[in-house]
């Protein structure tokens, strides 16, 4: 069963012979029913919608729908509690997360983050509201950042570009190179905390982290996940990275006097094409990953020009 919560809408994915179920005890609490394209049906009342759609995803949105999810959804339909109580839920065994930041970004630098977190630790996280840093803007990341730092053992390993590009002529991979830039923070956090247990979001085989930890000889029970990012420490880690990405684009910024653009867009080439005609054609190893195909598009457009 999977489930997407946000503040006024659960997206949750049922069984869908539990359809007449709801469409017979649904009236009684209220709720009207109706047919909508792509739907089994859609239940309306003050404050609730319900929808069910032929994919088997049950939508539940509405100021008021709390009370309903509560002490119907769950214990009828659902047989569990993740929204109205996630701490129940929670993996509250000590850990550190892992997750990188950057990799997409043609400027600024590549970051790796890492926190560890007790069972304790983990409930405040929880209390903080941490989750995936892709559901936060960037100002809520710095501020959340800033919190993580003062509370946690983290390590942020943080390579700007000229560095970045060293280590990239070196493994002539980005996978080797994140394999050991996550290897090294491991190890790292590993030590200073003497946790062995950690979990990764996971970015590429296997493999590749693990023959980074033999070659470091860093000896730790590592989970690698898909979505590695919906345990808290790992989303911790998450917004540790992208803060320490927010923060080197700003010091690059800063540095050359320019808005250095995040991602890798028309809006990054014509920013490259500008700093090229400020600074000349070595500024590129200095603020941006060279081996993207927008450094090619880059001194293309600057050759035009």
């Amino acid at each position: 069963m999977m489930i997407d919560m946000h503040a006024t809408t659960l997206t949750v994915k049922i069984d869908l012979s539990l359809a007449e179920k709801l469409l017979s005890e649904l009236p009684a609490q209220g709720f009207e029913l109706t047919k909508q394209p792509y739907t089994i049906f859609a239940a309306k009342k003050k404050g609730v919608s319900c929808t069910l759609y032929e994919s088997g995803n049950l939508v539940v949105q509405g100021k008021e729908m709390q009370e309903f999810i509560e002490f119907y959804l769950e214990p009828e339909i659902l047989h569990e509690f993740k929204f109205s109580h996630p701490e129940a839920h929670l993996n509250l065994t000590p850990h550190i997360g892992l997750d990188e930041a950057g990799k997409g970004d043609f400027f600024g630098p590549l970051c790796i983050g890492a926190v560890y977190a007790d069972g304790e630790g983990i409930l405040k996280l929880h209390q903080m509201g941490v989750k995936d840093s892709k559901r936060f803007s960037d100002e809520s990341i710095l501020k959340l950042a800033r919190k993580i730092r003062a509370a946690y053992p983290y390590v942020v390993i943080r390579l700007f570009p000229q560095k970045y590009n060293e280590l990239y002529g070196r493994f002539k991979n980005l996978n080797r190179l994140l394999g050991w830039a996550h290897a090294t923070a491991l190890g790292d956090l590993s030590e200073k905390t003497l946790c062995k247990t950690a979990i990764l979001d996971q970015f590429a085989e296997k493999q590749v982290v693990e023959t980074a930890l033999k070659q470091k000889r860093i000896e730790v029970d590592l989970e690698q996940r898909v979505r590695g990012e919906e345990d808290l420490v790992v989303a911790a880690a998450s917004i540790l990275a992208r803060a320490g990405f927010l923060e080197g684009l700003e010091k690059l910024s800063q540095e050359y006097g320019f808005v250095i653009p995040k991602g890798a867009a028309a809006i990054v080439i014509d920013a490259g094409v500008k700093l090229i005609q400020k600074f000349g054609p070595d500024v590129l190893d200095k603020v941006a990953k060279t081996h993207f195909k927008t450094a090619g598009e880059i001194l293309a457009r600057v050759s035009s020009d």
